[in-house]
């Protein structure tokens, strides 16, 4: 029987998992505090799918199921040798650096032609308004993980690091796209 590969979303609860053992809230809790929504898309729904999908599969087991008064019964997840083996394998796998997805403001753009200047000058300001938010949020962002001592912090710093370098660059370069397709 072929080994089922797991999903970058797997993967992530597996990564979380292999830190210490936690229930499906608190991989969500975590998921927030760590800001997962911004570089792994993972969703409430998909970390439960992904935890009973690696359980049947051996990758997790539970170690504790505790019953709560004030919330529904929780079972407390730990990584397998297995899980941490498949972990291991997936992060070797050369699609991590080789891959390149079209970010939707590139397609919006290849596709520009078919609209009009006004349309394309409004959605220029909406992507340059959209980039300054998501540039200071990661600024603030980057303070607060400064104040954290966590094993993760160096690693979320060089993450968050590169947004916004990659933010800056983009302002510069939305100038460009304006002055370049506008003035036409």
């Amino acid at each position: 029987m072929k080994q089922k590969v797991p999903t970058t979303h797997d993967l992530v609860v597996l990564s979380l998992l292999a830190e210490q053992p936690m229930h499906g809230y608190q991989l969500n809790s975590e998921l927030a505090r760590r800001e997962a929504q911004d570089w792994a898309e993972i969703s409430k729904p998909q970390v439960y799918y992904s935890l009973r999908k690696l359980a049947v599969d051996g990758y997790i087991q539970v170690i504790a199921e505790n019953k709560d008064s004030l919330g529904p019964e929780r079972q407390t997840y730990q990584i397998t040798t297995k899980g941490k083996a498949s972990l291991s394998t997936a992060l070797a796998r050369p699609q991590w650096a080789e891959q390149r997805p079209p970010p939707p403001f590139l397609t919006w753009l290849a596709l520009a032609n078919h609209t009009s200047n006004d349309v394309v000058k409004s959605m220029i300001q909406k992507r340059r308004a959209f980039v300054r938010t998501q540039m200071e949020k990661e600024q603030h962002t980057l303070l607060e993980i400064s104040e954290d001592a966590g094993s993760m912090q160096a690693v979320a710093q060089l993450m968050v690091g590169f947004m916004i370098r990659q933010f800056e660059s983009e302002l510069i370069w939305l100038e460009e796209v304006e002055n370049t397709l506008i003035s036409k």
